[in-house]
């Protein structure tokens, strides 16, 4: 199981909320580039990047601290927010994204995903967070009418292979992740899962590991030192071994 340290952006800041709440974002570093610079540090090969702005407002705001995420990080990094035009996945695979993550343009434009899905196949994930049992859409500030778990059977039905699920209810809070709610993404779907949410111990990281799930992102836990990330890395390795 891979571990994906997140690098969430505000204003070119790197900031976590809490349940999705713009209001409650605490900013923990003037300098992205340099906490994902610190993250290959520790053992790092995979970045998550989210642009909350754009998440929220429907386009790209922080492209510029993306692009120097990328270069000062040099491996794998995945990227959403607000990404919702072919031209925007263009114009972060050309800076050496690896992965571009749809979430808003998914749910209320199943076209559009299809079409991404024929030009660009597995450089293509979707994220599906879940408020109110439904799949949240523009940043999470609103839950749309699609029940999240039948559009998690749409996707991986369309050809989506990697498919990135946060309950927002357990997102930032430090509480725990939900894990009834991978064992049965894990027993549904055939596709590669990343859990995203309240991850807060390196036990619910070596479980995770052990049912199957293909990736982990942790936020608030590594900023706060709750979970170091090297020790998170070999929960991943271990976890998966058993």
């Amino acid at each position: 199981m891979t571990i994906y340290p997140a690098i969430d952006l505000f204003e070119g800041k790197a900031v976590r909320l809490k349940r999705g709440d713009y209001e409650r974002m605490t900013v923990y570093s003037d300098d992205p580039p340099g906490v994902a610079r610190g993250f290959r540090a520790q053992g790092a090969v995979a970045v998550h990047v989210v642009d909350l702005q754009g998440a929220r407002d429907g386009s790209p705001v922080n492209f510029d601290t993306i692009e120097r995420i990328v270069e000062e990080f040099g491996q794998f990094v995945q990227v959403g927010g607000g990404i919702r035009a072919a031209d925007t996945v263009e114009k972060y695979l050309s800076i050496g994204v690896k992965r571009v993550i749809l979430g808003t343009a998914a749910v209320s434009a199943p076209g559009f995903l299809k079409e991404m899905i024929r030009a660009f196949g597995d450089a293509i994930a979707v994220s599906v967070d879940i408020k109110d049992g439904c799949a949240a859409i523009a940043g999470w500030t609103q839950a749309s009418s699609t029940d999240a778990l039948e559009f998690c059977d749409t996707v991986a039905e369309l050809g989506v292979r990697t498919l990135i699920c946060t309950d927002i209810s357990k997102d930032g809070m430090l509480g725990g992740t939900n894990m009834e709610l991978y064992a049965t993404l894990r027993e549904k779907l055939p596709i590669n899962i990343i859990a995203s949410g309240g991850i807060t111990t390196l036990d619910e990281i070596a479980s995770l590991s052990e049912r199957g799930i293909d990736g982990a992102i942790l936020g608030r836990s590594i900023y706060t030192g709750s979970i170091k990330l090297p020790e998170a890395i070999m929960a991943a390795r271990k976890g998966a071994q058993k």
